[in-house]
């Protein structure tokens, strides 16, 4: 069994190694945008894109004058790269499957874009088409293959090409595996680089604990279990609203692309970072808690793009309780109910565990002693009281006392879990409601 793992760190290169990195991360940014350019080109025409007439054009554009510099600040494997990333996102687009996954979420219309093509027509940019890439944003990367041929570490050095030398980064913790590919990215002004690694295990890991649980997540506790007990939320994005609303409205008041501009948007984009680093490592530490202590976990399958949508209706239909719709959405947001999901789902797999998602369907509802279905048996959002037992509890405890139940009702109804080990499982939906 091969097991692939990555790998993150913090990237402390000199001035001048930093000179280079940008060169080169410009320099595949560049491409990327002008092999997109070309890529609507041939969409307009009906001609087919894949990730080899792609990268065969590549030659053309260094043979270029006008582009020069990608001769002497670009790396070309880092660029067949970028093109096949483009190729992949191309291929995501023309996917009936993931079309099919976006239409599901209900999300707002916005204004159409069009891209303009050489003869003057234009094109319009539709849905999960990829997009042109802006140094603004603050967020570029590079990717090496072969990283035997091209890199090396040296202790807490990383050897890089181009020129740039031994870079110091931030070693955490140890790199275990063969490295088969690096990536350096830029994001806020920090420099990151990723070892992606691919281990042989000689047989399936085993999950050392036996024990199963159920995870209710909501927003005043973040998670709920079905032991009884509680983990609060961190709500980084709420501690730092106040100051990240002054500054959004500083920058309002300078001229739009100016140098102060860029100065304080580079801030702006600092915090929202600083903000997303302390969710990601809060739910790093409590999903890591919970594998290691659990083989299996079960989990809402929820479906947030929808639970987070405008309430803001349209022209004709207004909407109603926009304000109060407005702040749950932020809240919910604020969570990470997503990533925490999906962080769950790996590292289960790297150790042997199992998580099945379950259809929420109702499991607020629901008694846990005599499955009881009706609306009334939840009277408060804390208080649950079965209207036919009497069994009273916390909602959030009973809720996912219900979802627990229902991953044992996946385990024992479909079957063959610990056979391959699906990632992802329903419920059939055999339960109606009662009046």
């Amino acid at each position: 069994m091969k097991l692939n793992k990555a790998y993150k760190f913090r990237l402390e290169p000199t001035i001048e190694q930093e000179i280079i990195l940008n060169n080169l991360v410009g320099s595949a940014r560049f491409v990327w945008n002008h092999m997109l350019a070309i890529s609507f080109e041939m969409f307009a025409k009906n001609d087919f894109i894949n990730a080899t007439n792609l990268v065969n054009k590549i030659m053309d554009l260094k043979s270029n004058p006008d582009f020069a510099f990608l001769k002497s600040s670009s790396n070309a494997v880092s660029l067949q790269q970028k093109v096949r990333d483009l190729a992949s996102a191309w291929s995501r687009f023309f996917d009936p499957k993931v079309h099919a996954r976006f239409k599901e979420n209900k999300k707002k219309p916005k204004k159409p874009k069009f891209f303009k093509l050489a003869d003057g027509t234009e094109i319009q940019r539709r849905a999960l088409m990829p997009q042109f890439k802006r140094k603004a944003d603050g967020c570029d990367s590079i990717r090496l293959v072969q990283f035997d041929k091209y890199c090396r570490v040296e202790g807490n050095r990383i050897k890089l090409p181009n020129g740039i030398g031994l870079v110091k980064f931030r070693k955490s913790q140890d790199i275990i595996g063969v490295i088969k590919n690096v990536t350096i990215s830029k994001k806020s002004g920090h420099w990151y680089v990723s070892f992606g690694t691919e281990r042989e295990l000689a047989e399936k890991p085993v999950h050392p604990a036996t024990s199963a649980i159920g995870l209710d997540m909501g927003i005043s506790k973040l998670i709920t279990t079905s032991n009884g007990e509680y983990i609060k939320p961190k709500n980084s994005f709420k501690a730092n609203q106040v100051k990240l609303a002054k500054l959004q409205r500083q920058l309002s008041r300078k001229v739009l692309f100016s140098q102060n501009w860029k100065k304080h948007n580079r801030k702006i984009q600092k915090l929202h970072h600083h903000i997303a680093n302390i969710r990601h490592d809060y739910l790093h530490k409590i999903t890591t808690s919970i594998s290691k202590n659990h083989a299996m976990i079960a989990c809402e399958d929820l479906t947030v793009i929808n639970m987070s949508t405008s309430a803001s209706g349209s022209v004709e239909n207004k909407g109603r309780q926009v304000k109060a719709k407005s702040g749950l959405n932020k809240s919910i947001l604020d969570q990470g109910w997503g990533m925490m999901i999906d962080m769950l789902e790996y590292k289960q797999q790297w150790r042997g565990g199992l998580l099945i998602k379950v259809n929420p369907r109702y499991t607020s509802q629901t008694c846990s002693q005599c499955q009881h279905i009706a609306k009334e048996n939840r009277q408060t959002q804390a208080k649950f009281e079965c209207v036919k037992c009497g069994h009273k509890a916390n909602a959030d405890i009973n809720a996912a006392r219900n979802i627990l139940s229902a991953g044992h009702a996946v385990l024992s109804a479909e079957g063959g879990c610990s056979q391959g080990r699906p990632m992802k499982q329903k419920t059939c939906d055999i339960r109606e409601k009662v009046a």
